[in-house]
């Protein structure tokens, strides 16, 4: 039989064992399994905690088991982690150490086509990828330093003498409101007849606005009156009509300008020109010399016989000549 101090240590013993297991089970790493450990460095791991999960393709393959800062290496952090047994990885994989919208970060694995398959203990090649946060952090902090300085410079403006002269200026400007209130209420009246000439005016043009709207109505039946018409039927026919009339044009100065023709004699030749022309003369010296002598043309004997008369006729010609002629004249009629 043990003795009752034997069983009291084992009991602590196995206490002991039990805490130690629970608190690595806790912390994620399960000493019962069998797991490779490799380690990668990093220039600064904020935000990574031990514990942290290892993710292959979105599924977590392992944890970060330990993390040390290296003095002698410029102050890297060597993050040390713990693999599933069967994953493989050699001188291609990548741990890149990226971060979430909360701060959290986590070591991702890339594979790539390894050379050489490491076996544990090796160091993987490292990645920082640079988070929302950082980028925001290297966008603000200049913004944040130039906003200071215009701080600064705005509250070295803000001296006492400007102070003095921004409240002056808005003092004014409160008179000048006041000013304004008083010169609206003393000119109410002003105001409200300019309101009633505008109210007037837009009734006016209310009714302007119809009579355009019954031109606009009168205009568009027209439109549509006139593409409804037979327009083209009618230019056709103007076309025949104008191809007609340009034919019997050139046909008539065709004519005209033919001088064998009727017509084109007629403007061409002279003679026919010089015998209306003689014509005329002969003409014009007959009815003088009958309002002269107007017995040598007419004769009137009651008992009939008598001598025979003769009668001169007198002619021009076209050459300005004067020729007389003397005929016979037979006797009238004898009233019996």
């Amino acid at each position: 039989m043990l003795s009752k101090e034997i069983k009291v240590g084992l009991l602590a013993l196995v206490a002991l064992v039990a805490l130690f297991v629970g608190f690595n089970y806790l912390r994620g790493s399960n000493i019962l399994s069998s797991s490779q450990t490799y380690f990668a460095k990093y220039a600064n791991v904020d935000g990574l905690n031990v514990g942290a999960p290892v993710v292959f393709n979105g599924i977590k393959v392992g944890q970060v088991k330990n993390l040390a800062l290296l003095p002698a290496e410029g102050n890297k952090v060597k993050a040390t982690i713990e693999l599933n047994k069967g994953i493989v990885v050699g001188d291609s994989t990548v741990a890149s150490l990226a971060g979430s919208l909360l701060g959290t970060k986590t070591i991702t694995l890339f594979m790539g086509k390894n050379s050489k398959v490491f076996t544990g203990g090796e160091e993987l090649k490292s990645y920082t990828v640079a988070s929302i946060t950082d980028a925001f952090q290297a966008k603000a902090l200049p913004i944040l330093g130039t906003v200071d300085s215009t701080l600064t410079r705005v509250n070295g403006f803000l001296n006492k003498d400007a102070k003095v002269s921004i409240q002056a200026t808005l003092l004014n400007a409160q008179g000048s409101t006041e000013a304004l209130k008083n010169l609206i209420v003393q000119n109410q009246r002003n105001i409200n007849e300019i309101t009633t000439n505008m109210a007037h005016l837009t009734r006016a043009l209310n009714g302007s606005t119809k009579k355009l709207d019954r031109i606009t109505a009168n205009f568009a039946q027209l439109s549509d009156s006139l593409k409804s018409a037979p327009v083209g039927p009618v230019l056709r026919r103007m076309n025949a009509t104008m191809a007609e009339a340009q034919t019997t044009v050139a046909s008539l100065n065709k004519a005209l300008n033919d001088k064998s023709g009727s017509m084109g004699q007629l403007l061409h030749d002279s003679t026919l020109y010089n015998n209306l022309s003689a014509t005329t003369a002969s003409s014009n010296a007959l009815l003088i010399d009958l309002k002269a002598n107007p017995k040598r043309y007419v004769h009137f004997s009651v008992f009939g016989g008598g001598k025979d008369k003769v009668k001169k006729e007198t002619a021009k010609g076209p050459d300005g000549t004067v020729t007389t002629e003397t005929k016979k004249v037979e006797p009238a009629s004898v009233l019996k």
